[in-house]
C-alpha cells in the first residue's frame, strides 16, 4: 500500500487517492508527487518540535525573558499548527517560511508607519514621552526633533519633567543647539499645564509637532502614574510614546507594562539599541504592550536614531541574514 510508509512527511492529499497501482515505486516519493499534484503541505507538531526548540534557544540567547519566550512559542505553535502551505520543497522549508511569518507577526505588533501618521494628522501633533529618568528620554525627544526636521516637519519642546532639579536645564541645552524653542515651568510647576502650554505656542505659531517631556520619578510610582493619567486627560495626545533601553532587559518589560497600564502607549523607543545586537528587549516590550517598537536609538549624536525595522530581527533571530 502506497501509504504505508511517508507518515512522517505530513503529507496530506484529500483531492486524489493514492490508488495501487503505484508499482514499484518508492511510496514517499510517490507520497511527495502526489502532495506535489494538490500543491499542499499541512504542518503538524513533530514538524514543529525542532524548530520551535531552536527558536526557544535564539529567543533565550537574545535575552528574551523565560515566561515571555515561551507566551510568544505557544504563539507561534497555535499559528502554525494545521497551517496548509503550498508545497514548494521539503517540510522543513515551510516550516521555517511559516515560523518566519508566524515570528514577524509577534515582532511586528500594531507596526504603522511613523511618517504618513505625522503627516496625515491634524496639526500640532503633541507626543508625549514617557519612561524613567536615565534611558534617555530627553535624548530622544531631541533626536525625534532633529528627525522631524529633516523631513520637512517643525517641533517645540515642552518639559513636563517638572519635579526633577535641572530636568529644564537638561532640555534647554538640547533646544539651544537644536535652535528649537522650549516651553518650561519653574521647577514643582504642573506637568499637564506645561505640555498644553507647548500645544497653545505651536497653534499660534504654525508649528508642526509638540515633543513633550515628562517626569520618570515622582515620590512614589502611585503620583507618578497619576501624574501620567492626568496629562493624557488634559493634553490628549495624539501619539504617546514609551522610553527605555535595549539593555535593561526584564526590568524594560516591567517598566513598559506599568507605564501602558497608566497612560496606554503608541510604540516604544529603545534607546542604547547599538549596545544591543540580540533584539531581546524589543520582542519582550513589543509582545507585552502589544505596541510596536517604533525607533532604534543607535549612538550619541542626534543623527543616531533609527526606524526600527522588524523583518531585519526576524532575520537575524532566524539565522537568515
Amino acid at each position: 500500500d502506497s501509504d504505508a510508509d511517508g507518515a512522517g512527511d505530513s503529507v496530506v492529499t484529500p483531492e486524489t487517492d493514492a490508488g495501487d497501482d503505484a508499482g514499484d515505486a518508492d511510496p514517499s516519493t510517490f507520497q511527495r508527487a502526489k502532495a506535489f499534484a494538490t500543491g499542499r503541505i499541512i504542518i503538524e507538531e513533530e514538524d514543529l518540535e525542532e524548530p520551535l526548540w531552536d527558536l526557544e534557544m535564539a529567543l533565550l540567547e537574545s535575552d528574551v525573558e523565560m515566561s515571555v519566550a515561551e507566551q510568544i512559542l505557544d504563539t507561534v505553535r497555535e499559528t502554525m499548527l494545521g497551517e496548509s502551505r503550498k508545497q514548494v520543497d521539503t517540510t522543513g522549508e515551510l516550516v521555517e517560511s511559516a515560523l518566519h511569518d508566524a515570528l514577524l507577526d509577534v515582532i511586528a505588533v500594531g507596526q504603522f508607519d511613523f511618517e504618513e501618521r505625522i503627516a496625515e494628522a491634524e496639526k500640532p501633533v503633541t507626543i508625549v514621552f514617557t519612561g524613567v529618568n536615565g534611558v534617555g528620554k530627553t535624548t530622544s525627544i531631541a533626536k525625534l526633533s532633529e528627525w522631524l526636521d529633516e523631513r520637512g516637519y517643525s517641533s517645540v519642546l515642552a518639559n513636563g519633567d517638572t519635579y526633577r532639579a535641572g530636568a529644564n536645564e537638561q532640555i534647554a541645552e538640547h533646544a539651544d543647539r537644536l535652535d528649537r524653542e522650549l516651553i518650561a515651568h519653574d521647577q514643582g510647576g504642573d506637568p499637564a499645564a506645561v505640555i498644553y502650554d507647548g500645544v497653545e505656542y505651536a497653534e499660534a505659531n504654525d508649528v508642526d509637532v509638540v515633543l513633550g517631556d515628562t517626569a520618570g520619578r515622582l515620590h512614589t510610582s502611585d503620583d507618578l502614574m497619576a501624574q501620567l493619567e492626568k496629562i493624557d486627560r488634559v493634553v490628549d495626545p495624539d501619539m504617546t510614546l514609551f522610553v527605555d533601553e535595549a539593555v535593561a532587559g526584564q526590568d524594560a518589560v516591567n517598566r513598559a507594562k506599568e507605564f501602558n497600564d497608566a497612560a496606554e502607549i503608541d510604540g516604544a523607543i529603545l534607546t542604547k539599541a547599538d549596545a544591543d545586537s540580540s533584539g531581546g528587549a524589543a520582542i519582550s516590550v513589543a509582545y507585552v504592550t502589544g505596541k510596536p517598537i517604533l525607533f532604534l536609538g543607535t549612538g550619541q549624536g542626534y543623527d543616531d536614531i533609527t526606524l526600527f525595522d522588524p523583518e531585519e530581527l526576524v532575520e537575524s533571530l532566524l539565522g537568515e541574514e
